[in-house]
């Protein structure tokens, strides 16, 4: 299901101010939200709602209405994102993996220090997916998971090697 609107149509509105914190906006194609037949269920609801008062007469409300199913659409999908997260353990479980691997990588041919962007490209993932993903499952975001994977490898490298501080820090 496709729903498109022009932005106009929310200008001004309390969904266009909360728009942007709506991450899955930006997740790519192959990050598609998993539903199960009750909350499938749930979204062609809405989608039928929004669709019944868009073929109905316009008046005064109309707007309000389609506005208010828009963002009661997008608060379930974020819900059901969120429990994807945590219901795709398996899935979830590779990723973390395939992260670590990545991670240790980079930072063993020392590349410098890798980004968000960086590392969620190499996993084929979108930054926000990944990022969304690691703050459901580990309470961390993904920045704060880097950081923290360069922190261990700093601390690694000064009880293992010879090298002096600023060294490693470089």
């Amino acid at each position: 299901m496709t729903l498109m609107f022009h932005p106009d149509f929310i200008a001004n509105t309390a969904l266009a101010a909360k728009i942007r914190n709506f991450h899955f906006f930006s997740y790519e194609l192959h990050e598609a939200l998993h539903l199960s037949e009750q909350e499938e269920a749930k979204i062609e609801g809405i989608f039928s709602g929004i669709k019944s008062e868009y073929q109905t007469s316009i008046d005064n409300f109309s707007q309000d209405v389609m506005i208010a199913q828009i963002e009661v659409l997008l608060q379930y999908s974020s819900r059901f994102y969120a429990r994807q997260f945590i219901t795709r353990k398996v899935a979830n479980d590779e990723i973390l993996t395939r992260l670590e691997t990545t991670l240790n990588e980079y930072l063993d041919q020392q590349k410098g220090l890798p980004n968000v962007q960086q590392i969620a490209k190499e996993l084929n993932l979108s930054a926000d997916y990944l990022s969304d993903m690691l703050r459901i499952t580990s309470g961390q975001t993904a920045q704060q998971h880097i950081q923290a994977k360069v922190i261990e490898k700093a601390k690694q490298m000064l009880t293992m090697t010879n090298l002096q501080v600023s060294e490693i820090a470089y």
